[in-house]
């Protein structure tokens, strides 16, 4: 008995899922399209205001390691590779990201 009420169970499970994913073959389709059209309408300002930020992130760290090699710490290749490797970092996520929503 107990094993029937198992399987009773896990038919009903199984078909509670299946029926949820079945009505939902093709969902989001339109929600797609009109999620690209937002994307393309703020991607510009967004991508200016993330230029901006990278830029004043990269003043700061160049006043960092300036600071660092006045006061005599001379080994501060990490730092320097560190912000420049993130300032071309920000430069080739707008390339992909305009690219990917082909703008």
């Amino acid at each position: 008995m107990r094993v029937f009420s198992f399987v009773f169970k896990a038919a009903i499970a199984a078909h509670f899922l299946l029926s949820a994913f079945s009505d939902n073959a093709q969902p989001g389709i339109s929600e797609f399209y009109s999620a690209s059209a937002e994307v393309k309408s703020w991607y510009f300002s967004l991508s200016d205001l993330v230029l901006v930020i990278g830029a004043i992130a990269g003043i700061l760290g160049g006043l960092r390691v300036y600071a660092n090699w006045q006061m005599g710490k001379h080994h501060i290749d990490a730092q320097v590779m560190g912000w420049f490797f993130s300032c071309l970092f920000l430069s080739l996520i707008s390339v992909f990201l305009r690219g990917l929503f082909r703008l």
